[in-house]
């Protein structure tokens, strides 16, 4: 397994993490994704850590909590060797502070998750969402409390805009706070939207990127192809209309080249997909998830081996999507303002 410094901080991580949206498999959306217990993530977990995998990414709002207390129990006896990354700061509760960015509701979430993770510290602690009703300078000040406490090691936001981004980091800078070392962030090969803003901007600010969904919301699995239906034990029956969407040729456009790299190459549509992925600038981990040891096993084989120059030309073209304003105006001066992945 390799490692890569998250971003401009001194933290490495394993460039495979591991997702926990499969655990406890609590309300309808989360037993679509899984219902692992106890016994099968301590399995996963075994796999995980012969293989390298040490990273473990979790949030307080997968199944109600109960994804991070398997993760928690799973882990007894032998947290010294995992990583721990959660999140929180969507609604977590019915009262009018279960939700947001607030002192009052990332404490309680912090100590909540902790409890819950049977741990004593969090290593990476990530804000789920950007909360445009509070001030930064309250978030951020609280984040500065956990991290003196010692309950959390490194900060990281998840789903935010450049702009939100990059007013954190001149708050933080300002006052001498934590600046966010983590953006976890969608990113896959028919999702590419991350590269047009957030991507320069975490080149400009050294942020690493924590890519989730890395097979594009279950679409690049190798089972969804042109004149087929989606497989009967797909999430996407149930979960399709939640995720990012996407025109079906699209779609079909790009497993066609992903089937041709893997013919090449001698591996999966999904280990292909992972691998391409693994060749952008900023991504420090690729956050994979299984509900069974086989598909673990499957992603794990996306590392120990690489694409050649021609086989990611050959993906970047297929998955190719015109830039919107300014972006596509932006191209024309590449002399002075290069694209970071042309």
């Amino acid at each position: 397994m390799d490692y890569r410094r998250l971003g401009g901080s001194g933290f490495s991580v394993p460039v495979l993490s591991f997702g926990t949206g499969t655990f406890g498999g609590k309300g309808e959306f989360f037993q679509a994704w899984g219902s692992t217990d106890v016994a099968e993530a301590s399995r996963l977990i075994d796999i995980c850590l012969d293989a390298g995998l040490t990273l473990f990414d979790s949030a307080d709002i997968y199944s109600s909590g109960a994804a991070e207390e398997v993760l928690g129990e799973a882990l007894k006896g032998r947290r010294n060797k995992a990583l721990i990354s959660t999140k929180a700061t969507f609604r977590s509760g019915d009262g009018p502070n279960d939700v947001g960015s607030s002192r009052f509701h990332l404490i309680e979430a912090c100590e909540s998750a902790l409890r819950r993770l049977q741990t004593d510290h969090i290593d990476l602690f990530q804000l789920h969402g950007f909360d445009a009703m509070t001030p930064v300078e309250e978030t951020l000040s609280t984040l500065d409390d956990l991290v003196r406490a010692g309950k959390i090691r490194y900060v990281g936001c998840s789903n935010f805009s450049g702009w939100h981004l990059m007013k954190s980091l001149a708050v933080a800078d300002r006052y001498n706070l934590p600046r966010y070392v983590a953006n976890q962030t969608y990113y896959s090969l028919i999702g590419r939207d991350y590269e047009t803003e957030l991507m320069p901007l975490g080149l400009d600010q050294k942020i690493g990127a924590v890519v989730w969904s890395p097979l594009g919301w279950g679409r690049l699995t190798g089972k969804i192809r042109r004149g087929q239906p989606i497989p009967a034990g797909s999430r996407l029956h149930k979960t399709a209309e939640q995720g990012p969407q996407m025109e079906d040729e699209y779609l079909y456009r790009v497993v066609d080249a992903l089937d041709a790299v893997a013919e090449e190459t001698g591996k999966s549509v999904p280990q292909v997909a992972l691998a391409w992925l693994l060749t952008r600038p900023t991504v420090s981990t690729l956050v994979i998830g299984a509900r069974n040891e086989e598909q673990l096993r499957q992603n794990l084989g996306a590392i120990g081996w690489s694409l050649t120059a021609e086989q990611i030309k050959t993906l970047d073209a297929a998955s190719a999507r015109p830039l919107p304003y300014p972006y596509w105006h932006q191209s024309s001066f590449a002399e002075r303002n290069p694209f970071p992945v042309d």
